[in-house]
Formats: structure tokens, C-alpha cells, sequence
């Protein structure tokens, strides 16, 4: 049991003394039970095979394959060498030097330079807030998928708090907020949100059940935005216990592309 010194010393220490106290379960293994990463990269991982083609949509820099600290969320989220091809997209040409893929390419004009039914699973994680043309972007996710094949996606909720809040800050306010709430987040890190694939309503009218199977489920992880307060995180929990499902901060989707015979 942690005496009064100790608990001020792992809470001065930040949100990974916080996540100590409140998830004790992240000293095994490094992630806590409602680790947002496990979560979505776990179902991932039981879609993706060794011969598959795998596409990250939105790529990056790859930050996450250097500088997570758990080694088990750092093997989820790593295709390379696991699969056939690791292939990247982005619109920002940072991807280019992305040291997790196999290769990578730019987004341009809406159009993904990748042939026809080239891809076994994509995914698109925290990408679909920042897409400015829901129709262009599902068109080029069909067009590249085999049939059969898997489109992931991990994309904060409209409905949620998060996307909530940021909406009712000012646009001028919002590099001072994240500044404060996500403080070892980079500028460089930082781009233009959209919030047009962030409900269930519009994932569905954008993947229309005639071509696709959706599947998709709300979650809620640590509540990593309210700061170094150990008191904030427990309000936040109880907050988050009275939150309606479809309120989940996080929505998961899973969608597959019909085959011909399903059509």
C-alpha cells in the first residue's frame, strides 16, 4: 500500500504515475484493461495474415513504433516484417520517412496511387476526423481492397466527450488546450479535424451495407485529456460509468468488403 509520499511522488510524476494509481494493472505489461491501442490493434491483428498486404491510411511519421513505451502495444501496432507488404499513405510527405513500412506513398487529389484490389487490410487509425471528403476517400478504400478484404478504423466519436469538447473550444484556443492536456504531444503532430466519418450514421452512409459489412462499437479508454490530477482521472471514471454506450468517447469500426457473391 502506497504511503502519502509515495502516492504525491507518482502523481508529480504525470499521467504514468496517474495511470499506476488508477490502472495498478499497468505495471503488467505496460497497458491498462481499457488500453485503446490493445483494443483496436488486437482485433487488427486477428484480421491480418502473414501474406497479406497491410495499408495504413494516414501513416505518419511512425512515432508509435519508436517512442510507445510497451513493448506488446509497440508488436501490435508493427506490421513490418510480420506480413507480405506494409505499405503507408499520408498527405503529408513525413511518411516518406516513416521507418515502419515497406513502403510509402502521397495522398493526392483524393486518390490513393495503389492498384485495383491490391490490399488485403487497411486501417486508419485517429485518420477519419481529418478526411474533408467522406464519398472520395470510401470510394478509394473499396477500389483498393480485394474482395473479402478489411477496412479498420479508430476515429474519436462525434458524440463523445472529446469531440464534444473540442467543438464547443474556440478554433484559437485549441493549441493552448491540447497543449495542456496532451503535453508530450508535437505541433508537427497536430492537423485540421473535419469530423465528417464520426458517426455511426454517417460510416454507414458512406459504406453502404450493399457493398460493405459494418460493424462498429463505442469505447472509452483512460481519461489521458484531463491532465496530471489524480482526482480528475476518478471523476472521469465515474463520469464515463454514467456515459451511455453510444456516448463512448471512441468509436471502432470494422468493415469488410462484400465479395461478388454477396452482392
Amino acid at each position: 500500500m502506497a504511503t502519502k509520499d509515495q502516492t504525491t511522488e507518482r502523481d508529480a510524476a504525470g499521467p504514468r504515475g496517474i495511470m499506476q494509481i488508477i490502472y495498478p494493472e499497468v505495471d503488467v505489461g505496460g497497458f491498462s484493461r481499457v488500453d485503446g491501442i490493445v483494443h483496436f490493434y488486437q482485433r487488427v491483428n486477428a484480421l491480418v495474415q502473414p501474406t497479406d498486404t497491410v495499408l495504413d491510411i494516414g501513416a505518419g511519421r511512425g512515432q508509435n513504433h519508436i517512442e510507445d513505451p510497451s513493448a506488446y502495444r509497440r508488436h501490435l501496432i508493427g506490421f513490418k516484417g510480420r506480413v507480405a507488404r506494409m505499405i503507408g499513405l499520408d498527405v503529408d510527405e513525413v511518411v516518406l520517412t516513416n521507418p515502419a513500412l515497406d513502403e510509402a506513398h502521397l495522398i493526392k487529389d483524393n486518390k490513393f496511387p495503389l492498384p485495383d484490389a491490391s490490399v488485403d487490410v487497411a486501417f486508419a487509425d485517429w485518420t477519419l476526423e481529418h478526411i474533408p471528403d467522406p464519398a472520395a476517400f470510401s470510394r478509394e478504400v473499396h477500389r483498393v481492397l480485394k474482395p473479402g478484404g478489411w477496412f479498420c478504423a479508430r476515429t474519436p466519436n462525434k458524440w463523445g466527450y472529446i469531440s464534444v469538447a473540442a467543438r464547443l473550444i474556440p478554433e484559437r484556443l485549441h493549441d493552448l488546450v491540447l497543449g495542456w492536456a496532451q503535453p508530450d504531444r508535437e505541433q508537427k503532430d497536430v492537423f485540421p479535424t473535419h469530423y465528417l466519418l464520426n458517426t455511426r450514421r454517417d460510416i454507414e452512409r458512406h459504406f453502404d451495407p450493399g457493398h460493405w459489412k459494418v460493424y462498429i462499437h463505442c469505447h472509452t479508454n483512460e481519461p489521458a485529456y484531463f491532465g496530471k490530477s489524480v482526482f480528475m482521472w476518478r471523476l472521469a471514471q465515474l463520469m464515463f460509468w454514467l456515459t451511455p454506450s453510444p456516448m463512448g468517447a471512441v468509436l471502432m469500426i470494422y468493415i469488410q468488403k462484400r465479395a461478388e457473391a454477396d452482392l
